[in-house]
């Protein structure tokens, strides 16, 4: 995947997949063994079963899920993508607001084989 509208289309489905909790829809966006980086200091996850049950656990934690591109731009191969989400955490009933920035490496099949993220909740919603 070269295109920015291709770009656009994986970001859409992956915002879909977690807004859904769509297990399904969320593996098919990465490739078998895919590397999953939520954190630049924890070792990544790695493959559709660790993608799943990360998946799951946001299912188990979170409501009313939305999240927005608010810009993303292509580099070769590599989506970058600016984002926020908002959601309510289960388990109090809080609001919870975060900014992150992703990168993608987005092969022709449109999977990708390694993502990464970088996070920032907001002072007013820690959880």
């Amino acid at each position: 995947m070269t295109g920015y509208a291709e770009a656009g289309t994986w970001l859409e489905a992956y915002g879909r997949a977690w807004q859904t909790f769509d297990g399904d829809g969320w593996v098919s966006l990465f490739t078998d063994d895919a590397e999953y980086h939520e954190s630049p200091y924890a070792a990544p996850l790695v493959g559709h079963n660790a993608l799943r049950k990360y998946l799951l656990d946001a299912a188990g934690s979170q409501r009313d899920v939305e999240f927005t591109i608010e810009q993303h731009w292509v580099s070769g191969t590599t989506v970058l993508a600016a984002w926020h989400v908002s959601f309510v955490r289960q388990s109090t009933g809080r609001p919870v607001r975060m900014a992150g920035f992703l990168t993608a490496e987005v092969g022709s099949d449109g999977r990708a084989s390694r993502f990464r993220e970088w996070t920032v909740t907001a002072p007013d919603t820690s959880e």
